[in-house]
Formats: structure tokens, sequence, C-alpha cells
């Protein structure tokens, strides 16, 4: 008996969707940008999807068109522990997720040292304690399921600026570089099972995550000027985010576990190459020419 493809064409094998491998996903994040698109691409093909964000209201569009499909989370991850506890409840609920993909976070542009530092303690504590918290919640329900012969995929979203550190952002260049090197220990501690870790690796996109930036009072300089000029010119000309989840959707397909860089092709595939081969001292000096602050 031949099968038919969703097009109708006979003997075709039918595309295979991320819900033929996972049927639920925790999404932190998913009110905006790179979470939203994120959340969207996984609905699209099937998945129960539970996406969080601080307040409700941001969710209800994703809870109007897609009734019974989306189901809105409000976590606020400056609380690691009751973030926990409401993870651990929709786990419960879903009956397991198949994919927690970590993307909440926010930006801090200012100078390191003039800044107090408890901006980059809340940061530290938000985007890398709290959100390994949660991966550690996610990662022991899906090596207990992985037992029992369900796959897991538990996404951790980094950054370029982890490989290309952005000046002025420091804690966000700290949080990404951390959340890479939890991902890379984790690959070798899931090896063997069924569930696989990403670490994803965005450059610029235009998600207006310039435009929420954190910006404390304090004097600004013409050499922070010239960096932020720089880096919103970056974003602003960057790819929609649906770029983004396209790669992401990729990687959850393939079934294993690696880094995935996505961006522009500059972005993702030459400047890592460039690095890879080039000296430290040139990469630093690429960096400060690139933002002109040298």
């Amino acid at each position: 008996m031949s099968r038919s493809s969703s097009n109708g064409s006979p003997n075709a094998v039918p595309a295979v969707r991320v819900s033929d491998l996972h049927r639920t996903a925790f999404v932190t994040g998913a009110s905006t940008g790179l979470g939203r698109a994120f959340a969207e691409m996984l609905l699209a093909d099937g998945v129960q999807v539970w996406g969080t964000a601080r307040e409700a209201s941001r969710l209800a569009s994703l809870v109007t068109q897609y009734p019974g499909q989306f189901h809105a989370v409000v976590l606020d991850l400056r609380d690691g522990a009751k973030a926990e506890e409401i993870f651990q409840t929709c786990d419960r609920t879903s009956g397991g997720f198949g994919v927690v993909i970590n993307n909440a976070g926010y930006g801090v542009f200012a100078d390191f040292a003039a800044t107090d530092f408890a901006v980059w303690d809340e940061q530290l504590q938000v985007m890398l304690v709290n959100t390994a918290r949660l991966t550690h919640a996610a990662l022991r329900g899906m090596l207990a399921r992985s037992a029992q012969g369900r796959p897991g995929a538990l996404v951790n979203i980094s950054s370029l600026a982890a490989e290309f550190p952005l000046p002025f952002q420091s804690a966000y260049n700290m949080t990404k570089a951390g959340l890479t090197a939890l991902n890379e220990s984790l690959m070798m501690e899931v090896s063997g099972t069924r569930v696989v870790i990403l670490d994803v690796r965005p450059g610029d996109y235009r998600t207006d995550f310039e435009g929420s930036v954190r910006r404390p009072p304090g004097a600004s300089t013409p050499r922070m000027q010239r960096a932020w000029d720089a880096f919103a010119a970056m974003m602003q000309s960057g790819p929609a985010p649906a770029h983004a989840a396209a790669g992401l959707r990729r990687a959850l397909l393939r079934q294993r576990s690696g880094t995935v860089r996505i961006g522009r092709f500059f972005q993702a595939v030459v400047a890592p190459f460039i690095a890879r081969f080039g000296s430290l001292a040139l990469n630093r000096r690429i960096q400060e020419r690139y933002f002109n602050v040298s």
C-alpha cells in the first residue's frame, strides 16, 4: 500500500516534524524575539508548548492563536526556587517535557567598573545560576525518561558573544560563556543516553533586543556611545527571528548533541573560522575596530 506525503504525491515519505520526536516543550522567554520564534516553530510542528513570560498578558496572543496547544506560564527567573517549582509543576502536567529551551534573558550596557556590582550580580544570578537550576531540573527528568526509551532535547541558548564578547556588556558575556561551558560538560555526561544537549549560539537578529537592554544611570563616554551605535546597527540589520528558529528546528531533527551557530553568514561561519585559526590578539583587534573602541 503506497503512502502519500502532505503534498499528495504517492510513495513519498512524509516530512518529519518535531512532534514526531517530542510531544511537549517548555520555552522560557516565549513572548518576544527568539523565544517567540522558537515557540511558534514548535507549535507549527504540532508540539504542545508551555511558554513563559513575567506577565501573562504578554503571552495572550499565542494563547488566542493556538488554543489548547499553547500554555501560558508566568515565571520570573529572579526567583530561582520559585521558577524551579513552577517548572516542575508544568513538567508533571505535561507528562514530561521532550524539549526544554532555556532562552530567557536580558542585556545590560554599562561600564563594568563604574557600575554598582549589584547590577552585574543580578544578571549573573538570573541568566546563569537560575538558568542552570532549570537545566538541572529538566535534565533529571529527561534522563529518567531516557532510561525508558523516550528521547529528550535540552537546549540552552548561549550566544556568539561567548566567543566574541561585546564591549560594555560584561555580565552578558560571562553568562553566555558559562552556559556554553555547562553545555559542553553535559554533552559528555549524557553520552550514551537518548538525551541530546544543544548549545545554540545566535548572532544578531532583528528582535528589538537592543531596545530592551538596560542602561543604568551613569556617565556615558564617547567610546561607550560608539560601541552602542555599532551594537544597535548590528541588531537592526540582522536576519529575522524565524531564521534562528529554522536553524534550531534542523538541529532538533538531527537528534545529535552539538554546537549550533546561527546568524548571518559572516558571524556564524566566517568569524568562527577566523577565530579558530587566528591569534587571540588578532581577534581582539578586530573586535575593537568593529566596535570603534580602539
